[in-house]
């Protein structure tokens, strides 16, 4: 076939919108296609390109003095490890690798080499002048000094014959998946970093990893969980024996509730710990009654006051919130229903959301008085985590979050509306459960909101508002009077990154400030609460990544560009710079890799700008006529297009086929830019991005003549697979193909926060006192008359958010149209994909080169996948 293509090539492709059929060869000096490239693809998967190109970032690990950090960093060369010193400006050597390298190799009696040493979960020790870190060793290497009854053989492999014990593990779509063996242990040392001596250390054994069930007090003392419905708590000399032996009969739990009720209760969910505990998840109504019988699993969560006496939580009450399903097809030996609580656009029964506060000392629950809004919800406001509360984080997991309350241990909590028309800011007292709105925020869009912050030695609270159409920073007193706006113009202030409350001073990241760039680069900058003497530390054209020190002094910048390697900077406040790394891409530029490029493009009413991303196939031959494809996903909440350096891009990667790529943004696409623009889709959510993406293409084809525009595909995943199938039935003459994965192509039946925020639900106060919501919104299957193009549409079957009846009821119109189309189910997948990932990668490849090339394989095998399968398997020494 594939001789029989080339042989061919200038008398066989697509005709447009039609299908295969023979094409007039080129007639004289008319730029002819390319021929799909599969050879140059292969060479250009995200696997291959790990061995090219390593670190882009890194990650500062702080000493407890705060005043030095240090992290390791892999390159061509190897992984390298330096301690900085900000204060004096300084970087140099953690240790001596060599040295390191030579002791490990006689500690162990395998052969280690600096540039490779392969130290795991490193940390820092004994007050900063030790690094205690693990190698994994091979099950059958003899360590000097470790016996066979080792610290590790006594919690890791029992762990492992436990897993065995109960069966296996379940895997995709409940599967029955029986754990390998392990192959190697941990073998934990010290290293004196005065003296650059290595130990081993034949006695430690490591912290068992937070279970998923605990939740832990910011003082350790207090341990939460659900059993059933209800909530419990256990100290901590109970909870490390149950880390030892969950049915150890020393522990001793406290029951703290008794009214929680099915689908009004305490668990998080109900089925997050079945396949941890190997066993099948069940259907809901099969558990059993007997609090006894139930097993721990993780409670709702919750935020800490900062003494650890108390906890809050907004509660859910989904009793009457109607049911979905899905099927696992996979398990055995019978498939099983999963069945799970789910509130779609409009629906009279939501999720209704309460607030209570419980106090540990006296052992009794507050419900807060914060009823205001029709089918509400909350958000509890909570303080910013520090780099220390990470570090002393149990092994995977997450710092406890802290109510953000003050001195005056107030609690601040944020109240939105369904329609999120209105926004209260409030504190609540603990004590009483009274609620006192402070700040009111109101709009005829939806309102977004950023986390508060205290400031001023909490006398004062910034709050974050779009109410002028710009996002900026106000500063409040705690009593909600309004002092200042902070930050002014037209941008968009993001993420607070600390705040000086000695000089009054807030560092924070803003889009769009600096005049000539582009708009979604970020940038780090200071500015005085008072609103004056706003400056940028971070002046490099890039879009800015931030880490700051726990002082607030010192800022970790990681900066780059779709055209450029990344590079990272040791900025300080006043705006000084040390240079830390940059990624090499030496290899990566050896082997052929060329840099995609940055566009600017009108938006269809000619006025506003769209940033986009171009992406050429490495063997680009200007005098060739390429077909375009565009990556879409229209928003809201995020617009996909990239603005940092991404060598595995999946766009990247489609291009090498043969095609010209694209992300470009459209209006309505961000919320990082003017609320105009981020809401431009509202009442419109099935329409709003498409004329954008067609003038787009239209725009960049009389700029570029070697795309053709009578050859434009489109695709992407959930939102974008929404809109993908919606452009190529809204303009069936320009997109010829798309491929739409797991779209939301009714959202009727997607959820109902996600829909009803973007399209927007009317609110009606009716006489009796009740509050009806109406939902209307467009849908895809009633285009399915206008199908001309080739439509690929593909799902999971266990997707649990962008439920299959979307793709479903998409396919009944599609048939009823009469339309021929293409369909994909991935059984056991859900909204991601997850191990089918690559297979429909190569899929959506063959659709595209078919279908705009004019040739793709038939045979079975997808010969590029399997060799990449084979090597990945023989890189693991399978």
């Amino acid at each position: 076939m594939r001789a029989t293509w080339l042989r061919m090539a200038g008398t066989v492709a697509v005709i447009a919108g039609v299908g295969l059929a023979a094409q007039a060869p080129e007639a004289p000096g008319k730029r002819p296609l390319p021929k799909p490239n599969y050879q140059l693809a292969s060479e250009w998967t995200a696997a291959k390109v790990s061995k090219l190109v390593f670190d882009t970032t890194l990650t500062p690990h702080w000493y407890k003095s705060g005043d030095k950090f240090w992290y390791a960093f892999k390159t061509s060369i190897g992984t390298s490890y330096y301690v900085v010193n900000p204060v004096k400006g300084t970087r140099a050597a953690l240790f001596d690798h060599d040295q390191v390298a030579e002791q490990l190799t006689g500690l162990t009696g395998l052969p280690y080499d600096g540039g490779h040493l392969p130290l795991q979960n490193a940390k820092l020790v004994a007050n900063d002048t030790a690094l205690r870190f693990a190698l994994n060793v091979p099950l059958t290497a003899v360590i000097p000094g470790l016996g066979p009854e080792s610290a590790w053989e006594q919690t890791v492999v029992n762990e492992e014959r436990v897993a065995a014990r109960r069966g296996g593990r379940f895997g995709r779509g409940g599967a029955h998946v029986v754990a390998p063996p392990p192959k190697t242990r941990p073998v934990y040392f010290a290293l004196d970093l005065a003296s650059g001596r290595v130990r081993l250390l034949p006695d430690y054994v490591p912290a068992q990893p937070k279970p998923a069930w605990a939740q832990i007090s910011p003082d350790g003392k207090t341990i939460l969980f659900a059993r059933g419905d209800n909530l419990y708590s256990m100290d901590a000399a109970s909870y490390a024996l149950a880390l030892k032996n969950p049915n150890d009969p020393n522990i001793h739990e406290t029951q703290l509730t008794t009214d929680g009720v099915p689908f009004y209760g305490y668990a998080r969910t109900i089925f997050h710990t079945h396949e941890d505990l190997g066993v099948a998840p069940p259907v809901y109504k099969d558990i059993p009654k007997d609090t006894s019988a139930h097993p721990r699993v993780a409670a709702l969560r919750v935020v800490w006051s900062r003494d650890s006496s108390e906890f809050a939580f907004a509660r859910a009450d989904t009793r009457k919130v109607a049911d979905l399903w899905v099927i696992h097809s996979l398990h055995n030996p019978r498939p099983t229903l999963e069945t799970y609580k789910y509130a779609m656009p409009g629906e009279v029964n939501v999720p209704l959301y309460s607030v209570w506060v419980f106090n540990l000392k006296t052992g009794k629950e507050m419900r807060l008085h914060a009823k205001k809004f029709a089918d509400q919800h909350f958000i509890l406001e909570t303080e910013p985590v520090t780099n220390a509360e990470r570090a002393a984080a149990p092994k995977g997991a997450t710092p406890p979050a802290i109510w953000l309350g003050g001195a005056d241990n107030k609690l601040y909590i944020t109240r939105i509306s369904r329609d999120l028309h209105k926004v209260d800011f409030c504190t609540a007292d603990p004590a009483t459960g009274a609620v006192t709105p402070i700040i009111q925020e109101r709009s005829n869009v939806y309102i977004d909101t950023k986390p508060l912050r205290l400031v001023e030695h909490g006398t004062g609270l910034l709050v974050w508002s779009d109410r002028n159409g710009w996002g900026h920073y106000y500063l409040y007193g705690t009593d909600g009077r309004l002092k200042n706006q902070v930050d002014h113009g037209q941008f968009v202030a993001g993420n607070i990154v600390s705040v000086d409350d000695a000089t009054n001073t807030m560092y924070f990241d803003a889009l769009g400030y600096k005049a000539g760039e582009d708009v979604y680069y970020s940038h780090l900058y200071r500015i005085g609460l008072d609103g004056t003497g706003m400056r940028v530390l971070d002046p490099q054209i890039a879009n800015h990544a931030i880490q700051a020190s726990d002082d607030g002094r010192y800022f970790v910048d990681t900066y780059s560009r779709v055209d450029t390697a990344p590079e990272v900077d040791l900025d300080n406040t006043a705006g000084k710079e040390l240079r830390l790394e940059r990624t090499d891409v030496q290899a990566l530029e050896a082997a052929g890799y060329k840099f995609p490029t940055p566009f600017v493009v009108k938006a269809d009413d000619g006025i506003t700008n769209l940033y986009g991303v171009m992406f050429k196939p490495f063997d680009f031959n200007p005098k060739l006529k390429y077909p375009l494809i565009e990556y879409v996903y229209p928003g809201p909440q995020t617009e996909a297009v990239e603005t940092t350096f991404n060598p595995k891009s999946p766009q990247m990667l489609l291009a090498q086929f043969g095609f010209i790529v694209i992300e470009v943004g459209n209006r309505g696409g961000s919320p990082l830019r003017d609320s105009w623009y981020h809401t431009y889709g509202y009442h419109n959510l099935r329409d709003y991005g498409l004329a954008d993406k067609k003038r787009a293409a239209e725009e960049l084809a009389q700029r570029y003549p070697y795309i053709d525009i009578h050859r434009v595909g489109i695709t992407g995943h959930s939102g974008g697979g929404f809109m993908s199938t919606a452009a190529i039935l809204e303009y069936p003459d320009f997109f010829k193909v798309a491929v739409s994965e797991s779209g939301n192509h009714d959202n009727n039946v997607y959820n109902n926060t996600w829909s009803e925020k973007h399209d927007g639900i009317r609110e009606i106060d009716e006489k009796n006192g009740q509050t009806k919501f109406l939902f209307s919104i467009d849908k895809n299957s009633s285009l399915a008359k206008n199908l001309q193009g080739h439509l690929l549409l593909s799902t999971g079957d266990m997707d649990n958010n962008v439920n299959m009846a979307n793709t479903m009821r998409l396919v009944n119109a599609l048939i009823r149209a009469n339309k021929r189309f293409d369909l994909i189910v991935l059984p056991g997948e859900r909204h991601g994909y997850a191990s089918d990932t690559q297979w429909f990668f190569w899929r959506k490849a063959d659709y595209f080169c078919r279908y705009l090339l004019g040739w793709a394989p038939t045979g079975a095998n997808m010969v590029e996948l399997q060799r990449e399968v084979a090597e990945t398997d023989k890189g693991k020494g399978n």
